[in-house]
Order: C-alpha cells, then structure tokens, then sequence
C-alpha cells in the first residue's frame, strides 16, 4: 500500500515539555485524545492516514500532522526516524489506530482478517518499537508511557466480529507482555479498554441489533479523559465505563459457555453488516 510522507506542522513559539505521539488521529478517540492532551499543554504529533482531516485538527489545537499507515512496518519506520529527528524524547505514544471487522470469521473476507491484525494488533508493535528511543529518553529523564486503546473485545469473544475480536485478543497479550518486559525500566504501560464507542468507523447506534447494548455505547471524549487519567494516576488497565463491561470479561473468564450462548445473542444489523 502506498503510503503518503507528508508532514504538515505549525511550529510553537518555546520548546514543549511533554511529547505526544497518537496514532488513529483524524477521527473518534484519537482526536478527542490529542485535544484533551494539548488542553492540557501536550505537544502532540497526529498520526493517521487521512492528511486533511489531520491538517484541520492540527491548525485548530497546534502541533504536527504526520501521515502513516501503521499497519505498514516500513512506513512506521519512517514515520519514527522522522518524528525523533525533530523530538529525540517522547514522553507518550498512544497506540490507537484500529478498524473494525464486522462478521463471523465464517463470514468476513481473507483480505479483512490480515488487515484487521496488521492494523489493530500489528500497528502497535510496530509503532512502540519504532519509538523505543524516544520513549527511552524520556524514561532517562523521569517516565515515558505507552497506552494501548484495546477494548473489552480483547477479554470477550464477541462472535459477530471475530477477526476483531482476535485481533484485540491479541492486542491486549500484546500490551501485558510489553508491561512486563519494560518494568523497572521508568516506561510505563497502560490498556485502556473501552466498551462501545460511537465514532466514525464504529457507528455502534447504528450498526447494533441488541437494544440492551446501545444503551451502553459511549462517546470518545469520554475514553480520552480515561487515557489521561490512566497515564496520571498510573492506572495499568482501565475499563470504561466499568459496569457492565468489566464484569463481562469476568463472566468470560469463569463462565465462558454462558457467554458463548450471550454473545451468539447478540449481533450486527444485516444491512450493515458489510464495512464499506
């Protein structure tokens, strides 16, 4: 895939003291998080793939556009040489990009399971070893975070869309191994699991059958306020809101045949099934 290098910045007039690098900025929860962030004096850099939507944040709440597909390994490289070659410290990478995958994994697509893992679970891999440097260098001076925007898809096996559903499997052992690795080490992870999230790519009033699920759906601003919490109070895994998802992986873990017959409950709008 190609993969357009631009870079579109508005300089600050001082040196910022924090560094922020989110990915899957242009829309939902990367956005809401880089506005929160620079509400609160985050320098950010806005990852993402749509360089328009990226430029008209960035000119509304300063900082950088950078545009990268993270599921591309090579452009992640890129992106990370460019970005330290202007801030060798960076004090939090967000790894938020993802898309959805609606289906059964006897219904969706090959080309849809590769690309949901190389995106959702792949993505973050990538970007967090691309940024290891900076991350470290902030490490050296105090602390560095690392927050991965999972979903309680990543503890229940949401049968509807299971490409996803492992892919945030995935995604969460992912985070938790890197937790381990790098304790001690003054770089801090987080997982930040969200329930149902109403955003562009994931218009959940829309696209759930199940009434008692909607009435559940939250919005990004509230998970970007769970992100800033989880990096200030040190929260290594959140769930938002708590009730009833936390619960849910609970049942998941000691009941997982009462959940299979939930989940299989539970399902998509047929005509919408398909992502566009």
């Amino acid at each position: 895939m190609q993969t357009d290098d631009t870079t579109a910045y508005l300089p600050t007039s001082t040196a910022p003291s924090k560094i922020a690098v989110v990915t899957g900025a242009s829309s939902g929860i990367g956005e809401a998080t880089a506005r929160l962030l620079a509400s609160r004096g985050w320098h950010c850099v806005l990852v993402a793939r749509r360089r328009d939507r990226l430029q008209a944040i960035v000119d509304a709440i300063g900082g950088e556009a950078e545009v990268c597909d993270v599921g591309e390994p090579d452009a992640v490289d890129a992106l990370a040489a460019r970005v330290l070659a202007r801030h060798p410290r960076v004090d939090l990478l967000v790894n938020n990009a993802g898309m959805p995958a609606r289906g059964t994994f006897l219904e969706v697509d090959a080309a849809t399971v590769r690309r949901v893992m190389e995106v959702n679970y792949l993505g973050g891999v990538w970007c967090t070893r691309a940024f290891m440097p900076g991350l470290e260098a902030a490490a050296a001076q105090g602390v560095a975070h690392v927050v991965n925007l999972i979903s309680v898809a990543g503890t229940v096996a949401f049968a509807p869309a299971g490409a996803y559903a492992a892919s945030k499997h995935a995604q969460l052992a992912f985070s938790r191994s890197l937790g381990a690795v790098l304790r001690g080490t003054g770089i801090h992870v987080h997982a930040v699991l969200p329930g149902f999230v109403e955003t562009e790519g994931f218009p959940q009033h829309s696209v759930l059958k199940s009434a008692l699920l909607r009435r559940f759906v939250i919005h990004p601003p509230r998970v970007a306020k769970t992100i800033l919490r989880a990096v200030e109070k040190d929260k290594r895994e959140v769930v938002v809101p708590w009730f009833p998802y936390r619960l849910i992986g609970i049942l998941q873990a000691i009941v997982p045949g009462t959940m299979a017959r939930f989940v299989g409950m539970s399902d998509f709008r047929p005509e919408v099934l398909q992502e566009p």
